[in-house]
This record gives C-alpha cells, structure tokens and sequence, in this order.
C-alpha cells in the first residue's frame, strides 16, 4: 500500500495539475513497482509561501525579490 506525500507551494496549483500529479504518481507506482492502483495513496499539501525557507529566506522574500529584479 504505497503512500505518496507531495508537497507544493501553494502558488496557483490548479486541480487539473493536482490530478495530473495524483494520475502520474499512481501510474508511476504500478509501472515500476507493480503496485496497483487500488492501493496506492497520493495526497497533494500545499504549503503557504511564509511557511517555506530556502537558502535561509522564505519562498515569499525570494518571490517578491524576483519580482523586483
């Protein structure tokens, strides 16, 4: 029973890209691992900006930074 935790920035993921990934994921799973649909668990957290650091800074500061190159 796999389960699959994808975590994105929650910067305009739009249902179609969340099945895209959950349909990708699953057929994944099956072709590699011989897993069968039926039991393979894929949840989509998107994560607020603030709450996501690179480099020492949050996604928002690099955002608005990219912004004003």
């Amino acid at each position: 029973m796999p389960y699959v935790h994808i975590r994105v920035t929650d910067e305009g993921v739009t249902a179609e890209h969340k099945r895209q990934l959950i349909e990708g994921t699953t057929r994944l799973l099956e072709q590699v691992l011989n897993k069968p649909p039926a039991s393979t668990f894929v949840v989509i957290e998107e994560v607020a900006t603030d709450n996501w650091g690179v480099g020492g800074e949050t996604v928002t500061a690099l955002r608005a930074r990219e912004r004003n190159q």
